[in-house]
């Protein structure tokens, strides 16, 4: 069992006819000399691991700020793909609402310009209503004549001549 301070300083050695026991001087010294080197082993030995600790420590300590700053560069990332994905939506809203009023625009024309051609279609068919109408009027006048009447007599007369 090792000495602890208060053994080496509560430790009283007998007298012998010159002073202390030398040999008993000796043993203590021997004893402390063991538990004073496997201090300093065990000093060292912790001083290595404290160092071998402090080594790991710093190594952590930097792949935590590293990780810090990737998390800070991931989350600004995000923030910018973000910004950006809202700037693009924007852009695309703005351009589907000038596709929209150019469709509606052209839509529009469109319908103004069928609009004109219904009118003006409308009006030839009654121009030609109206020709075709004079013509059936004129035809009947013309059938209700008396010219047809003698058409006919003649027609009459030609086919007897024929037959004779």
């Amino acid at each position: 069992m090792p000495l602890t301070p208060l053994d080496i300083h509560n430790k009283e050695f007998t007298r012998g006819f010159r002073g202390y026991d030398e040999d008993e001087v000796n043993e203590f010294l021997d004893q402390i000399i063991k538990d004073y080197e496997a201090v300093l082993r065990e000093k060292k030995e912790m001083f290595e691991r404290v160092q071998d600790l402090d080594g790991k420590l710093e190594h952590y300590n930097k792949i935590e700020e590293t990780l810090n700053k990737s998390i800070l560069v991931a989350q600004e990332s995000a923030e910018e793909v973000r910004r950006s994905a809202q700037k693009e939506a924007q852009l695309i809203v703005k351009e589907a609402e000038k596709n929209a009023d150019r469709i509606i625009n052209d839509a529009l024309t469109k319908s103004r310009k069928v609009m004109m051609e219904i009118e003006e279609l409308k009006k030839q068919a009654s121009v030609y209503r109206m020709r075709f109408k004079m013509l059936v009027e004129a035809q009947l006048e013309m059938l209700q004549t008396d010219d047809w009447d003698e058409i006919t007599k003649v027609n009459e007369s030609l086919d007897k001549e024929t037959v004779e």
